[in-house]
């Protein structure tokens, strides 16, 4: 679709606290010209009332499949009419409707009998999300070419911190208009690495670092909002794999480096966010080492440098090069995207980065530096994201 403001989207609201989100939603489609049609499943109702979002959207709300108007067939013909449906939020319950094919209510019955395709932003408590149902539930759906917008990590109404938050507003509205303009990254492969790499130095043992990958696994998640087809080869970290995002785990350097090589060649674009280790033990003791009196020495050897052998390649991809620095931030990044010889490195202090939830970065390219100030890494990730899209529309010179 080329003109959004003529678009018609249907807009699902199941049961959950973030159904109140789903307001402000329906107010930023209707000020950008888009026909709002909202129906509600009767959990949603205990949570926002069915006259706000009539206010908003102009047209009465549609809640149950036994009163509808017309012909009776409003769960064939309202999707018909739809060039989209959006369902946020979406609950676990719903989802596990969708992926069995149950329709016992209005939401859930126009789903399974719409014509146009359907995009999902889930929100529910962090265990719900993390549970192995709701997981399988969700490789159903992806497989079914549903889309999933989110869900984020944060604050939760039942007091707990964890993924399973839903996106904001404006978020969800950023991806639906891309989603109907398909994207800026629509077609393009994106290899992302991410997280730390763990050398062993005997089996209880290694060299390691503070990594999270969340800044990996965030751009994952924008370049996927962005219409690309996204691989992450990602280091050990205790993160859920981003929805729609393939992610192929791996633990030293040497298996990072084979990983991405493997993928490469279908490559467009190549982030190199992994915290790489430079150095790992020359030999790995096949038993505990026993500790002593004595010193212990060990002997390192240099690690592959993953991100200059994908610059130096023939038909290298679009490379993006991350730099963790402790200081000269600006000096020692643009150093090293001159060495790499990169079009886009991104900087920041080590000290005030690895580990948090929030990132103060420097984007240096061709054109100077960019600073973005101090945000969450999802917002971060999708501000880089949008810059390397305008570098990739720059004719090369």
């Amino acid at each position: 679709m080329t003109d959004t403001q003529r678009a018609s989207l249907i807009l699902g609201i199941t049961g959950g606290v973030a159904a109140y989100k789903a307001a402000e939603l329906a107010r930023l489609w209707v000020k950008a010209g888009y026909a709002v049609q909202a129906v509600m499943t009767k959990a949603a109702t205990h949570f926002v009332g069915p006259a706000t979002l009539q206010a908003l959207t102009g047209r009465p709300v549609l809640t149950d499949l036994w009163e509808a108007s017309g012909n009776g067939m409003d769960h064939i013909n309202v999707s018909r009419n739809a060039d989209l449906i959006v369902v946020a939020p979406a609950s676990a319950d719903f989802m596990a409707k969708l992926a069995q094919g149950r329709a016992d209510d209005l939401l859930s019955t126009l789903c399974l009998a719409r014509a146009c395709p359907l995009l999902l932003a889930p929100a529910m408590n962090r265990e719900m999300w993390a549970n192995p149902t709701t997981q399988r539930n969700l490789a159903q759906l992806i497989e079914d070419d549903i889309r999933i917008i989110g869900p984020e990590s944060g604050e939760q109404a039942c007091g707990e911190t964890g993924l399973g938050r839903m996106s904001e507003p404006q978020t969800i509205f950023e991806a639906v208009e891309a989603f109907l303009n398909s994207g800026p990254l629509a077609g393009k492969n994106v290899v992302i690495t991410a997280g730390p790499t763990y050398e062993p130095i005997d089996p209880v043992r290694g060299i390691t670092n503070l990594s999270s990958g969340k800044m990996g696994y965030a751009l994952a998640t924008a370049a996927r909002e962005a219409g690309a087809k996204v691989t992450l080869v990602s280091g050990p970290t205790a993160l859920a794999a981003p929805a729609g995002v393939t992610r192929h785990n791996v633990t030293t350097a040497n298996e990072m480096f084979d990983a991405v090589m493997s993928r490469v060649a279908e490559a467009d674009v190549f982030i190199a966010v992994a915290a790489v280790a430079d150095y790992r033990p020359a030999e790995t003791g096949p038993q505990k080492i026993k500790k002593s009196e004595q010193p212990l020495t060990l002997n390192l050897l240099p690690n592959k440098d993953i991100l200059a052998s994908i610059a130096a390649l023939p038909n290298a991809p679009f490379c993006v090069g991350f730099a963790a620095e402790t200081e000269n931030l600006l000096e020692h990044a643009e150093s090293k995207r001159q060495k790499k010889k990169l079009p886009m490195l991104v900087a920041n202090l080590a000290q005030d980065t690895l580990g948090s939830n929030q990132a103060e970065l420097v984007v240096l390219d061709n054109a100077g530096s960019h600073a973005l100030p101090r945000a969450d890494k999802q917002s971060q990730a999708r501000l880089l994201i949008k810059h390397l899209v305008q570098l990739l529309d720059k004719p090369s010179t």
